[in-house]
């Protein structure tokens, strides 16, 4: 009876002692695989830089969308722009004949003659209300009797010598000329005065 008794407390002793060592090796296989996971993945700044690239790209690209559409908003109303500015340019063209024959019509017109005055004097008249229609719409007229020749308005149709004044300078205008919001309709015909032939320049 007294041997059975000594004998059962080693046998809870073993069984005590398995449990804890159980735990101990749980312990370490768990220790191990947070280690080798550790080892296999990404670490925290790894990741954290590559999202703060990533949100670089993204701000970089959406500056550059963003730069884009408002290249795109300007070059449209600059287009919507000038074909409002240019929307009359066929129109007006046309018009410049009217104002053309009726200026001819009054150099032709006898204006000495009474029977013809109240007749030249409608001409005129209805000559100058197109020429001032024409300029509410930023259609103007060049008449550059006296000006410097100027290439970009003027179309030089013949040269002539002219003391009175300095070479390159417009003496006549054979056809008026006219600009768009300053963009040439049509060029003056003009006639331009040139040095007189032999004679000396003083600044030579």
């Amino acid at each position: 009876m007294s041997n059975e008794e000594t004998t059962n407390p080693e046998i809870d002793t073993e069984n005590t002692e398995q449990p804890a060592e159980g735990v101990i090796e749980e312990a370490q296989v768990t220790e191990e695989a947070v280690e080798g996971a550790a080892e296999e993945g990404p670490s925290q700044e790894a990741v954290i830089e590559a999202l703060q690239e990533e949100l670089a790209k993204t701000k970089d690209d959406a500056l550059r969308t963003m730069a884009e559409a408002q290249n795109i908003k300007r070059r449209a109303e600059g287009e919507i722009d000038k074909a409002r500015k240019f929307a009359l340019e066929k129109f007006a063209s046309e018009l410049l004949g009217v104002a053309d024959n009726l200026e001819r019509a009054l150099d032709a017109a006898d204006k000495d003659n009474e029977a013809v005055k109240p007749l030249a004097e409608g001409v005129e008249l209805t000559q100058k209300t197109l020429v001032d229609t024409l300029g509410k719409f930023n259609v103007k007229q060049l008449d550059p009797v006296g000006e410097p020749f100027d290439p970009q308005f003027h179309q030089a149709m013949s040269m002539v010598e002219n003391p009175d004044v300095e070479p390159n300078t417009v003496t006549l205008v054979m056809q008026k000329g006219y600009t768009l919001n300053e963009r040439l309709l049509r060029p003056a015909m003009v006639m331009v005065s040139k040095a007189a032939a032999g004679s000396v320049d003083e600044n030579a």
